[in-house]
């Protein structure tokens, strides 16, 4: 059972915010937290994208070489973590399943990203809490507290970017809340310009689980984007 969860929103790596790592630093001393689970989109992996990709950022090599040291920064805050099976994630096995590459000529996770076999990923996770168990999934619904409602169970997800809530249910059998834990990219890059015409903008945060009830902790962003060195 586990009575502080730090819920790592969708990072996008390496076009993640430039504050990530100090912010998750502060996190992790102020809460100290007993399980981790990153939710998803850990890397971008944008030259690879089924969708258009932008010709001024990096190739796909390029922008693996630029997110190593900053998995391997991440990998020394937090050396055991469940990580979360998700589209961008994915795009590897996603491009090799189009092209009928077999998963014989693949590396996993742990090998191109660099990292230990403590890092572990997962298609989805329940995990037990003080207040019941709770289901953790990259994202299904855009809607999170319809699939607490359909799984039955309180659910945390992430992929939507501008949604940023706690709502609850309550049934005869319990009360049941749904979590969308926002992101932490950096939303002026280019790996994100489709934002500028979007009327709901990327909310920069975080999630908890506290002793079974959920938290959001947003990171404050200064007139220039940047974090302001404060928890909320």
């Amino acid at each position: 059972m586990f009575k502080s969860i730090l819920i790592i929103s969708d990072t996008h790596i390496p076009y993640h915010h430039p504050d990530l790592i100090p912010f998750l630093t502060k996190i992790k001393k102020e809460y100290k937290p007993d399980k981790i689970v990153h939710i998803g989109d850990e890397i971008d992996k944008h030259a690879m994208s089924f969708h258009d990709s932008d010709p001024d950022l990096p190739s796909a090599g390029d922008e693996l070489k630029q997110s190593l040291p900053i998995i391997k920064e991440l990998e020394k805050l937090f050396p055991d973590m469940d990580l979360l099976d998700s589209n961008h994630g994915s795009l590897v096995y996603r491009r090799a399943l189009k092209y009928g590459i077999p998963k014989a000529y693949l590396r996993n996770y742990n090998e191109f990203l660099e990292v230990g076999k403590r890092w572990k990923w997962h298609d989805d996770l329940t995990l037990k809490t003080p207040g019941g168990p709770v289901y953790f999934c990259h994202g299904k619904v855009a809607d999170v507290l319809k699939l607490a409602q359909s799984m039955g169970m309180s659910c945390v997800q992430g992929h939507y970017h501008s949604s940023f809530n706690i709502k609850y249910y309550g049934n005869s059998l319990g009360l049941y809340f749904g979590l969308q834990v926002g992101c932490l990219i950096n939303k002026d890059s280019l790996a994100f310009r489709y934002n500028k015409t979007q009327r709901a903008r990327p909310i920069i945060g975080l999630g908890m689980i506290i002793n079974g009830l959920p938290k959001l902790v947003p990171m404050v962003l200064d007139k220039k984007g940047r974090w302001n060195g404060k928890i909320t």
